[in-house]
């Protein structure tokens, strides 16, 4: 790998890790503001940090295309970095953390699209492994030090060190986790420019909603991209889901507060970091769509879970649900990056499947949200999202069954140089 690519590897590390610990420390936030409706608004938390991402679709891949991505990375780290402010500072948590969720989705193309301009085909794997490694890392990391800084203890400490603004063990937690974003703003601004032309030939905001859409079409037209559009789609709205899920399971099923409970979304981390290692070493480009099976057995690994209420086997059932997770994505996005390359250019493909994935997880949320708040027990809503998993798996797979039937698509893959988009 190009040295330019470790130093995009350590800001997208310290990013995450800081999106992930403030996720903990806001919900924490929730429950003493607002601890009647604390339940249902925690997995909202997360919708709203995803509705940029579906509302400024058609602005920030052009954004991310208009100059070099490291700049742009630099920017969005501000923007969370603004929107932790405000949360300290007592603005409502939703609306704050919709801030955080804006810089995110600004961010995200200009972290996956500089990786198809630095780096040829043949790596897209093993660099999505180390993304997608990297960052389960900080997730794992972030939920260990969000569920950590809110432990009455360290926040009385850190209290004690801070301005007298921080009065709360949520903003302890969110003082310290501002350091993060501060640290990955450092490496942003060492990431190399990677020559590619930044210009972007029309910023009428109607021209990039027409254009996009364009994009959208063209991905979901394209044979292989509709399979890899559709199951990233679908795997990210259940992780998220999956997320809270887990939260609120930790506190039925084995009696554990938020911040142990944190450490158990960690520990599904550890398993998706083993199955992105084992993807990169084992699965292709080409043999990526080969792993859809593998999508519909998670569902009823997840079913699994209401029958757990021991400590080791739940850690030993969330790792393997984790290592399937991992060994999962990581090919499917790779070749979903690919073929947006090719199709569109790096930005523009990056922000179509952000739109895409971030209105499975919104859908995923919500109903997640309307079962709780519903009075759904969480093994009841377990059972209905696994099914819902596996299920709609098994009807990617068919799809891609009545595709190969009409044609091989899979000589598609390897065009090492992107055409250029059609004309709108």
């Amino acid at each position: 790998m190009k040295r330019g690519f470790y130093t995009i590897i350590a800001a997208q590390f310290f990013s995450s890790l800081a999106d992930n610990a403030l996720l903990i420390a806001t919900i924490a936030l929730l429950r003493e503001a607002l601890p009647d409706d604390a339940s249902w608004m925690s997995p909202m938390l997360k919708w709203v940090f995803t509705l940029s991402y579906v509302l400024f679709a058609a602005f920030v891949g052009a954004f991310a295309d208009a100059m070099p991505k490291g700049r742009v990375m630099l920017i969005t780290n501000a923007i969370k970095f603004v929107g932790c402010l405000f949360l300290i500072f007592g603005m409502h948590p939703l609306v704050a953390y919709a801030i955080v969720g804006f810089g995110a989705a600004a961010y995200s193309p200009a972290k996956y699209g500089i990786l198809t301009e630095l780096l040829p085909p043949e790596q897209l794997v093993a660099a999505n492994s180390w993304i997608e490694g990297t960052t389960v890392v900080s997730i794992i990391l972030g939920a260990l030090v969000g569920g950590t800084l809110i432990r009455d203890h360290i926040a009385h400490f850190v209290i004690g060190v801070t301005p007298p603004f921080i009065s709360t063990a949520a903003e302890a937690a969110m003082f310290i986790i501002m350091f993060g974003y501060v640290i990955a703003a450092l490496f942003n601004a060492f990431i190399p420019n990677t020559g590619v032309d930044h210009r972007i030939p029309n910023k009428n905001p109607l021209f990039l909603i027409r254009e996009f859409s364009h994009c959208v079409l063209l991905l979901w037209r394209d044979r292989l991209g509709q399979i890899s559009l559709a199951t990233t789609t679908l795997f990210w709205g259940a992780g998220a889901a999956l997320q809270f899920i887990v939260l609120d399971w930790a506190a039925e099923s084995l009696g554990y507060s938020l911040s142990k409970a944190a450490n158990l979304q960690g520990v599904v981390g550890i398993g998706v970091a083993i199955g992105a290692i084992l993807a990169a070493k084992m699965v292709s480009l080409r043999n990526s769509v080969k792993i859809l099976p593998l999508g519909a057995s998670m569902g009823l690994v997840v079913i699994a879970m209401i029958f757990v209420h021991h400590l080791g086997i739940a850690i030993a059932l969330l790792i393997l649900l984790g290592i399937m997770a991992g060994f999962f994505v990581v090919p499917m996005n790779a070749l979903l990056q690919h073929r947006g390359h090719v199709l569109m250019g790096a930005g523009h493909s990056i922000a179509v499947q952000n739109f895409n994935e971030n209105i499975g997880i919104m859908v995923m949320l919500s109903l997640y949200a309307v079962m709780i708040q519903s009075g759904l027990s969480v093994h009841a809503a377990i059972v209905i999202f696994g099914c819902t998993l596996s299920a709609l798996t098994v009807l990617i797979i068919i799809k891609h069954a009545r595709n190969q039937a009409r044609g091989d698509a899979l000589h598609l893959i390897g065009m090492a140089k992107p055409k250029e988009r059609p004309p709108l």
